[in-house]
């Protein structure tokens, strides 16, 4: 090992040793050299806009000193110390999404339909599913899973930042529920839990928790995931398989088992030039930190032979007498007291959904209480419309209400700069201020 390792922590130098062995089953020693050294190198951070809310050029009017990422549309990396963008108000308001730059990618290689039927089998925190969601322009639906019931959650605070509402987020275990999807998606995302080495350069405790038992027991859950997977997928659709571990037995071993097990084609992904591709066996990319300025990624993609069946959507809307009048050609649903809304929806069973697409309200003794989701998804045009100013806003995410006479009585959408903030009431004078009380700074 090479001094430039003395970075390593004695806790994890034997597991390290390992993991070189396991690399140098196929790369050579100078390849597992130069990857071990990046990971003394400081970790990435990349932004990917939401067109709805904000162009390139206003973004790049905020924040010049950013550079273009090579592989992403609309995404750029950026300098944590220099804009703390988690931090900003744009942030607060859904303009953009932050995210690893290698996991960017992988959403940004599915090629995907405005009408397609997609399942993020483990999708928090929701990256992939919000880079689709912005691909499909809010369109067709997603199905955005993840087997713990916290960490959906924490896709719904996404989803609902971000105004997305063609995303339905559901906490399953596919593995007792897919012979009720059988070659029902059109794209399957399967971003298989792994053994983490991907991250060894953004966090250490991944180093000290590594080693081939780990990696080969989640070798066998990736192995019956994608079994799983695969069943569900329609005829002509796409599997988008990944994982952020540098170990080829949860990486090119699990396409090939696959491969060596159903009719299932390999496509090889292109024009993505800082990716290695594994000589002996050339299924998937990698990116590494050695190479490009992410983390570590493997990404691989599947195709069904076969023609693709229209998607079963319906759109039904038993709400119109008590929403407004734009949701009727949307897909309303009412659980207990709150109603939902997508474009577009399926039949489907046994999912246990947390959020049935975007919030719209909740019903109390007959009058409605509008849901931040639902204003994020709105435009000016939607609903009556006060912009206020910058202060106003800082203002108003405090917890304070707006002393701003207007012509309104009810309810209100608030902007700022035009782009949704919340929905709020006025007398005509005074705004009082709904915004959740678990956001406000």
């Amino acid at each position: 090992m090479i001094l430039s390792l003395n970075f390593i922590n004695e806790k994890g130098y034997n597991s390290f040793m390992n993991f070189k062995e396991n690399l140098l089953e196929f790369l050579n020693e100078k390849e597992a050299e130069e990857l071990i050294s990046s990971f003394k190198n400081e970790d990435k951070h990349a932004v990917l806009l939401n067109l709805d809310k904000i162009t390139d050029e206003e973004f790049l009017s905020l924040f010049p000193h950013v550079t273009k990422h090579p592989y992403v549309e609309h995404a750029y990396l950026y300098d944590k110390e220099e804009y703390p963008l988690g931090k900003s108000i744009y942030h607060e308001l859904g303009y953009f999404y932050l995210q690893e730059p290698s996991a960017m990618v992988v959403a940004s290689l599915i090629d995907v339909a405005e009408n397609d039927l997609v399942l993020d089998m483990c999708a928090a925190p929701g990256g992939k599913s919000i880079g689709l969601s912005f691909k499909m322009n809010n369109n067709g639906l997603i199905i955005s899973n993840d087997l713990s019931r916290s960490r959906a959650s924490l896709i719904v605070e996404n989803a609902e930042r971000l105004g997305r509402c063609n995303i339905i987020v559901t906490s399953n275990d596919f593995e007792k529920i897919y012979k009720d999807y059988i070659e029902k998606f059109d794209v399957i995302i399967l971003d298989a839990p792994c053994s983490g080495s991907g991250m060894f350069r953004k966090n250490d405790a991944f180093i000290d928790e590594w080693s081939i038992n780990k990696v080969n027991k989640f070798a066998e859950i990736q192995r019956n995931l994608i079994s799983i997977a695969y069943k569900m997928l329609k005829p002509g659709g796409l599997l988008s398989y990944s994982t952020c571990s540098y170990s080829k037995e949860e990486d090119e071993d699990v396409i090939n088992y696959l491969l060596d097990n159903s009719d299932a084609v390999h496509s090889p992904i292109l024009n993505i030039k800082d990716a290695y591709i594994n000589k002996k066996c050339p299924l998937g990319i990698r990116l590494m930190p050695s190479k490009f300025s992410g983390e570590g990624q493997y990404i691989a993609h599947i195709y069904k032979p076969g023609n693709r069946k229209e998607n079963n959507f319906f759109i039904e809307n038993r709400y119109k007498k008590v929403l407004p009048p734009f949701l009727n050609d949307k897909h309303v649903e009412k659980y207990g007291d709150s109603y939902f809304y997508l474009h577009k929806t399926m039949k489907f069973r046994n999912l246990n959904v947390v959020r049935y697409g975007a919030k719209v309200a909740e019903e109390s003794k007959g009058i409605l209480k509008y849901d931040l989701h639902f204003a994020r998804t709105l435009k000016e045009k939607d609903f009556n419309s006060i912009d206020i100013t910058l202060e106003e806003l800082k203002s108003y995410l405090e917890g304070n209400p707006i002393n701003k006479k207007n012509e309104f009585k009810g309810y209100v959408l608030l902007t700022y700069n035009h782009n949704p903030v919340d929905i709020a009431k006025t007398d005509g004078e005074v705004i009082k201020n709904h915004y959740p009380k678990g956001l406000r700074r």
